[in-house]
């Protein structure tokens, strides 16, 4: 993967058919997505249950561009090399899911992939400011993690605040939870460039009918498109 800062649209296949993902991830990605995003859920770190590395290796037949794998599951170092061998590019923990997330960190990188911490809505932005290092990513959660469609909200204060942080190292920010193109051009002028959405992407469309995800993915990159500073 190479770094570059330009707005990256990441659908979440959470919001997809579940009958049917390895097919609705050749129409996203067909249709203009740049990465593509899986929620890992456990059912005790978040009320809700989804995939687990089986899962995630099925979908790395399909992905062509960057599978972003996000961990919403306590403890994660038990998994971090069952995801790795699944074909995660990035592997991002919570901060929130164990005491060592510095350890956690090194042993996503030592795994050979791209390390992201992830802070929930009330996790300060200075929880991160001794991982910059380590980090490759750090998604700011816009809805408390669980369960997608949920209303946005507003942290652009703290992605200000990470951007300050990040001066010129190589760290993505990634926004997840409520981004459509009404709330994509704060996020993205605060200075966040991966932008993570669900329902927005795949609300109104199907396999048979993808290009209505390409609408979707377009219309959210237009809204943001040209705000990053």
């Amino acid at each position: 993967m190479s770094f570059d800062r330009a707005v990256k649209i990441a659908p979440s296949i959470l919001s997809a058919d579940f009958a049917n993902f390895g097919a609705e991830i050749d129409a996203i990605e067909a249709q203009g997505a740049d990465w593509v995003h899986v929620d890992v859920m456990d059912g005790h770190f978040v009320p809700n249950l989804t995939f687990g590395p089986p899962a995630v290796k099925a979908f790395r037949k399909h992905v062509k561009t960057v599978m972003d794998v996000h961990l919403m599951i306590a403890p994660v170092d038990p998994y971090i090399d069952a995801f790795a061998e699944a074909g995660a590019d990035i592997l991002t923990a919570h901060i929130e899911a164990g005491p060592h997330i510095h350890r956690t960190l090194q042993a996503i990188r030592g795994a050979g992939m791209k390390a992201g911490v992830a802070l929930n809505p009330g996790t300060p932005a200075e929880a991160v400011s001794d991982l910059l290092d380590l980090t490759d990513l750090i998604c700011v959660m816009t809805v408390n993690p669980g369960f997608g469609g949920q209303k946005f909200i507003d942290m652009t204060t703290k992605i200000k605040k990470l951007r300050a942080m990040i001066a010129d190292r190589p760290v993505h920010i990634e926004i997840d939870g409520g981004v459509d193109p009404q709330t994509a051009p704060a996020v993205v002028r605060a200075g966040a460039d991966v932008l993570v959405a669900g329902s927005a992407v795949f609300r109104g469309g199907s396999v048979e009918h993808p290009e209505v995800y390409g609408q979707n993915i377009r219309a959210i990159r237009d809204a943001a498109q040209g705000v990053y500073v």
